[in-house]
């Protein structure tokens, strides 16, 4: 898909992500792996792809070598001599000693891209979010509306204001006040339980944000634009709130996976039968980086031993995975896990080469990449044990972390 808007794209990739963690202690957020075989950042980016928005530079700091290898093998697609790339920026000191301090100062930092390459429009996003979008529309609402500035936003619960930028709007939809995570927020006139949340995304003109930045950076304050940028300019510029809600064909889902129980919610999302969100739809693909896998397997009928029976429940399998003797329910199954006979793994989420052994059980819990779960294991059956070892959640998620070595049992302990 092309589109006519001369327009340069950074997505912000260098957060820390802190409320993931333990799944951050060795990846930036955008690289966490997602739905089996994807990693968060595939989405921004297929959205980019599938909008026509070919210009892209992927700014990171943190913790980024596994975003570099990821985007570097799985999109390497485009050709830079007919203006069309995706270039991975690290954060450079180019101002002063400091390293990213905000989204804004990330952009501010790299406006020598914009002035290097004069594009007419810039368009910022977030690198970390589940959801499908045509940023084409977001344009062509600019442009209509006569807009300075305008940011995406998405319909949420009131209750989680403190996790968003609250935004209020006329009738119009043009910004008339802005909060950052307010805990007495503004809800929706007509919705009056929601809020209109930031999704991080913006849309404006190069020439205006180089204005707006350079002008901020000059108070020692202007480092992001929730907290900084929006509430200094929206009453000076016609500055316009795109209601994702309302005008994408794909505006039911958008989820800000920032935290482990909302990156476990989003998971399971994709196991029931009739998932909010479709990865089947050919009609918006996403893309990524695939290993070379053999297909998924099943082994063992259950014909000599009914207990030794291969199966898998409303579960996402993903290729190289074997599910050999074992049984997986409503779970997401990554890239070359290994599911053993008489083993039993429930409502879990199982990244790049996880080993669960014989008679292991694994309930409600997120096991990261080349863990091996010895034999007779027992893992979020008993919270209180497992808090003695791994990360426990609010809600009860066991987290096991990439490079954790569990011992295995004793014979007298099985």
């Amino acid at each position: 898909m092309y589109n006519d808007f001369d327009a340069l794209t950074f997505i912000m990739a260098g957060g820390k992500g802190k409320r993931l963690y333990p799944l951050t202690k060795d990846r930036t957020k955008p690289a966490v792996p997602f739905g089996g075989i994807y990693r968060i950042i595939d989405f921004t980016l297929s959205n980019c792809l599938n909008s026509g928005f070919h210009r892209i530079h992927v700014l990171t700091q943190y913790r980024s070598s596994s975003l570099l290898f990821h985007i570097r093998k799985g999109w390497n697609i485009f050709d830079p001599q007919v203006g069309s790339y995706i270039d991975v920026v690290p954060a450079q000191q180019r101002i002063n000693d400091s390293w990213y301090r905000g989204t804004a100062d990330a952009i501010y930092q790299n406006l020598f891209l914009l002035r290097d390459e004069r594009p007419q429009y810039c368009m910022i996003l977030a690198g970390d979010h589940i959801y499908k979008m045509n940023y084409q529309n977001l344009a062509k609402f600019y442009v209509e509306k006569g807009a300075d500035f305008v940011l995406g936003v998405t319909r949420m619960p009131a209750e989680k204001s403190e996790e968003f930028g609250v935004c209020e709007l006329d009738a119009d939809g043009r910004l008339i006040n802005f909060s950052e995570k307010p805990s007495k927020p503004q809800t929706i006139p007509d919705d009056p339980h929601r809020i209109h949340a930031s999704m991080g995304i913006y849309f404006t003109s190069a020439k205006l944000i180089d204005e707006i930045l350079t002008e901020e950076a000059k108070k020692e304050n202007g480092y992001d634009f929730g907290k900084d940028i929006i509430p200094a300019i929206f009453k000076k510029f016609k500055v316009y709130a795109y209601d994702f809600n309302r005008y994408e064909k794909y505006g039911s889902y958008w989820r800000d996976v920032g935290k482990i129980d909302d990156y476990y919610n989003a998971n399971m999302d994709l196991v029931k039968i009739i998932p909010e969100f479709n990865l089947y739809d050919r009609d918006w693909p996403i893309r990524t980086t695939y290993e070379q896998f053999p297909p998924a397997k099943t082994v063992y009928d259950g014909s000599f031993n009914p207990s030794r029976k291969g199966e898998s429940i409303q579960s996402l399998l993903s290729h190289g995975a074997v599910i050999s003797g074992g049984k997986v329910i409503r779970s997401v199954i990554s890239p070359g896990v290994r599911i053993n006979s008489f083993s039993l793994v429930e409502d879990s989420i199982l990244l790049n080469g996880v080993d669960i052994g014989r008679y292991a059980k694994i309930k409600r819990a997120i096991v990261d990449k080349g863990v091996q779960i010895p034999q007779h294991a027992e893992i979020g059956y008993n919270l209180l044990e497992d808090k003695k070892r791994f990360h426990v959640t609010e809600n009860g998620i066991v987290v096991i972390a990439k490079g954790e070595n569990i011992p295995s049992l004793k014979p007298s302990e099985y």
